[in-house]
C-alpha cells in the first residue's frame, strides 16, 4: 500500500514528493517535545490547492491518513506526522493574493509567516492583530489551525476575531469558501469559526481573508514592574488593572523563575532574588495618560514602576518576555503549557501552580499574558528521560483541573493536539465531546484527516 500510495503521489506531484530522511524526520515532530514514533511515508510540499487536493483525493482513494503542517512550531504534537501517514505541508504556499486597504483585508495563503504579514502590511499603513511570542517563526495557517493568541490580544483579539472567511479543503478534495468578505454576514452556519481552532481534523485550510486593523498613531508607553514579593502580589495587581477599566495593548506577567532564566539566557543582570515582573504597554492616542493610570494601579499594587516612552526600549523590555521559550529550551527538554482562566482568578491559579510545585517536589517557571488570563507553565524534564515522566504527567493533571476548578480552560492558545486529548471530556462534558466527534464525523467520515490528534 506504502509503495502504491508514493507512487501515486509522485505521478500527481512529482519533485513535490520528498521522502529524504531529513524530511520525514523533521515532520515527525514539533516544537512540544513530543514526536511520531515512526516517519510518515512522504513529506508532500504543496505549491498550489491543486497541489492539496490532488493530495486529499490520493488520500480518500487509498484510505491514507494527511496531516496538514505548517512551520512545526506547535506545542501540542498537533501536525505530527507518523508511520503509515502523508506529511502535506503547507509552508510553500505564502502569497499574499490581495490587500484591500478600503476594506481593512487581506487574502493570503496558510504558508506565509506571521511577521513576514506585517511587514508586507506595514507599508499601506495596517497589520493582522494576533501576535504570538512565535510570531516570526510561525504561520497563518498554523494560527488558524490552532486559534492562537499571542501578547496582544487582550486589546485587539485573537485569531478567531481577526479572520474574515477561510477556503478549505475537504478529505475527498472538495474546495469549499466560508464566511464572507463584508464586516457583518450571519448567513446560515458559521462554519468559519467551526474551523478555527479544529487543528485539521475537519478540513485544510488553503486561503484566508482576514481583518485588518490600521496601525496605531503614536509612540507607545512601556511599562515594567518589579514586584518584590513574587508572582501572587504580581498577579493580584495584573487584576487590579483590569478592574480599574483601563485596557493596555499588553499585559505580560514573568514569575521568579522564568524571570531569572530568561535574563541568564541573554545575559541580564540577574533580578532581585524572589521578584516577579509584569511588563505592560498601551498605545494609541491615550497611550501616555493610560500608562500613567496603570502605573499609578501598580504602584498601588506594591510594584516598583518605571515608565518609558522609548519605543526602542519598550521592545527590549518586550523581547525579555519574548525570550521565554529559549530560556526555558536551555533548562532542558520542555513541556510547555498553555491553560486559561479568568482575569480575577490569576492570584488562586498561581496560588495552585505553588501547591503543585510543593506536592510533587518540581519546579515549574511560568509566564502570564495576565491581560487575558493565559498562563503558560513549563515543565523541565530530567535530563536522560526520553519521554515526560509519569511524576510530571501526574503534576500537570493536577495543574489542569486546578484551572477547570476555577472556571478556566485546557488550552487558551496552543490546541489539544496529543497532548491533552486525554483531559478534553473532562472539560467538555460526555454530551458535547459525542456532538464534537459526530461533527468530526460528518466532515471526515473516513477518519482520514490528523488522525490521533484532539479526540482519544
Amino acid at each position: 500500500m506504502t509503495s502504491d500510495v508514493l507512487d501515486q503521489l509522485r505521478d500527481a506531484l512529482g519533485e513535490r514528493v520528498d521522502t529524504t530522511p531529513g524530511a520525514l524526520d523533521g515532520a515527525r515532530a514539533d516544537k512540544s517535545g513530543h514526536a511520531a514514533s515512526a516517519p510518515p511515508v512522504a513529506v508532500v510540499h504543496a505549491a498550489s490547492v491543486a497541489d492539496v487536493q490532488a493530495v486529499c483525493r490520493i488520500a480518500t482513494a487509498t484510505g491514507t491518513p494527511v496531516v496538514p503542517r505548517g512551520a512545526g512550531t506547535g506545542l501540542a504534537g498537533g501536525a505530527n506526522a507518523g508511520r503509515g501517514e502523508i506529511a502535506l505541508s503547507l509552508r510553500s504556499m505564502t502569497r499574499i493574493l490581495e490587500v484591500r486597504p478600503d476594506d481593512l483585508l487581506a487574502v493570503v495563503e496558510p504558508g506565509i509567516l506571521n511577521g513576514d504579514l506585517n511587514e508586507a502590511l506595514a507599508p499601506h499603513g495596517l497589520w493582522w492583530a494576533p501576535d504570538p511570542a512565535s510570531r516570526a517563526i510561525s504561520t497563518v495557517g498554523g494560527n488558524i489551525a490552532t486559534g492562537a493568541g499571542g501578547l496582544l490580544c487582550a486589546k485587539y483579539g485573537v485569531v478567531r476575531d481577526a479572520v474574515l472567511a477561510l477556503d478549505v479543503v475537504l478529505a475527498d478534495g472538495r474546495l469549499i469558501h466560508v464566511g464572507h468578505r463584508s464586516v457583518k454576514g450571519v448567513t446560515g452556519l458559521d462554519l468559519t469559526s467551526l474551523f478555527i481552532g479544529s487543528e485539521g481534523i475537519l478540513g485544510i485550510v488553503v486561503g484566508a481573508t482576514l481583518k485588518l486593523t490600521r496601525l496605531v498613531p503614536g509612540a507607545p508607553r512601556t511599562i515594567a514592574a518589579t514586584f518584590p514579593r513574587g508572582v501572587r502580589s504580581a498577579a493580584q495587581a495584573s487584576a487590579a488593572v483590569t478592574a480599574a477599566g483601563i485596557q493596555p495593548a499588553i499585559m505580560e506577567l514573568m514569575d521568579t523563575q522564568s524571570l531569572a532564566a530568561v535574563h541568564a539566557l541573554l545575559g541580564l543582570a540577574a533580578p532581585p532574588v524572589g521578584a516577579a515582573q509584569l511588563t505592560v504597554q498601551t498605545d494609541g492616542p491615550a497611550a501616555a495618560t493610560e500608562a500613567d493610570e496603570i502605573a499609578a494601579v501598580l504602584r498601588d499594587a506594591g510594584g516598583q514602576v518605571a515608565v518609558s516612552q522609548d519605543p526602542a526600549e519598550g521592545e527590549r523590555l518586550l523581547a525579555i518576555r519574548r525570550s521565554m521559550h529559549p530560556a526555558m529550551e536551555s533548562l532542558g527538554r520542555t513541556l510547555i503549557e498553555d491553560v486559561s482562566v479568568p482575569r480575577s482568578a490569576l492570584p488562586a491559579m498561581f496560588d495552585e501552580i505553588a501547591r503543585v510545585e510543593r506536592e510533587y517536589g518540581i519546579a515549574i517557571p511560568t509566564v502570564a499574558h495576565a491581560g487575558d488570563g493565559n498562563l503558560h507553565p513549563n515543565f523541565i524534564i530530567p535530563d536522560g528521560e526520553t519521554d515526560v515522566p509519569d511524576q510530571i504527567w501526574a503534576a500537570a493533571d493536577d495543574l489542569f483541573r486546578a484551572a477547570l476548578r476555577l472556571g478556566g480552560t485546557l488550552t487558551g492558545e496552543h490546541g489539544i493536539g496529543v497532548l491533552k486529548k486525554r483531559w478534553l471530556a473532562d472539560e467538555l462534558g460526555d454530551d458535547q465531546w459525542r456532538l464534537q466527534r459526530d461533527i468530526k464525523r460528518l466532515f471526515d467520515p473516513q477518519g482520514i484527516l490528523n488522525p490521533g490528534k484532539v479526540f482519544p
